[in-house]
């Protein structure tokens, strides 16, 4: 009997740990291994832990909405000294007149790419005009979302900044991420600093600015400046832009970053 008692008690005693155990993992104990349940609060733990992978690399993109511009701006690291520097860049075109900056795991950045470059391939055979930046970016978010949805898939640990020059509305910015959400933006950003950038570009955006491609490249360079704590070299940021006079996208030369970093470590 006194065996039987105490074989009883460290069950419980196990039991009672094993509890205790999955109490401290919180509420997504079980419902973080399948893509496709959710939790009972309603949430789903492998999407927001793809959010979570866009900072794993610990970069911070900025893009900018000016008068006559959209500006990309983001970190340039070379991992290692072997590699060639001029074969690592976050910086896509899509079309001639889109282009992206990709923020996250930069094997799934490309594969997103891709896609999109099919998908704007596609659209021009079919309809026999190029695909707008909205239609684009809400297409890439549809991909997305169906990524949220199916147990054989998983979903992509990046983010895409859109710009371009839009020839009803304008410059246009557009972001899309993991969950399938898209929108257009006056300014936005995406990465380890997301949240600090955002208030940032949110006091700036206050006085309702009308920039000019200088001031805009400026502003982008300055919030990823300020918000990283650092001053640049030319070779440790990339610069994408698109101009109503020159609507397709384009990477700014180390010489072209160097002078606006000049000018604006002058103007401090």
């Amino acid at each position: 009997l006194l065996y039987s008692l105490q074989k009883g008690s460290a069950l419980i005693t196990q039991l009672s740990a094993q509890t205790q155990q999955k109490m401290s993992r919180g509420s997504s104990a079980g419902f973080d291994h399948h893509i496709t349940i959710f939790s009972p609060e309603g949430r789903l733990y492998q999407v927001e832990y793809a959010f979570k992978a866009i900072n794993q690399g610990g970069m911070t993109s900025i893009g900018v909405k000016g008068v006559d511009c959209a500006v990309v701006v983001t970190q340039k690291k070379v991992p290692d000294r072997l590699l060639d520097p001029s074969s690592v860049s976050h910086m896509f075109s899509i079309t001639k007149k889109i282009g992206c900056v990709m923020t996250g795991m930069i094997a799934d950045s490309r594969a997103q790419v891709l896609r999109a470059r099919h998908e704007a391939a596609e659209f021009e055979y079919k309809y026999g005009y190029e695909i707008t930046i909205d239609m684009l970016c809400k297409r890439i978010a549809d991909i997305s979302q169906v990524y949220t949805q199916n147990a054989n898939m998983r979903p992509l640990g990046c983010s895409m900044i859109l710009i371009s020059i839009d020839e009803d509305r304008g410059p246009q910015v557009y972001k899309t991420d993991p969950a399938g959400y898209y929108c257009g933006y006056k300014a936005t950003s995406a990465g380890v600093k997301q949240t600090e950038a955002n208030n940032y570009l949110e006091k700036k955006i206050r006085k309702k600015p009308q920039w000019n491609y200088i001031q805009t490249i400026d502003v982008a360079i300055i919030a990823l400046q300020t918000v990283l704590l650092a001053d640049f070299k030319p070779s440790e940021i990339e610069v994408g832009v698109v101009t109503q006079e020159n609507p397709v996208f384009r990477l700014l030369s180390e010489d072209e970053i160097d002078e606006r970093l000049t000018a604006i470590a002058e103007r401090d």
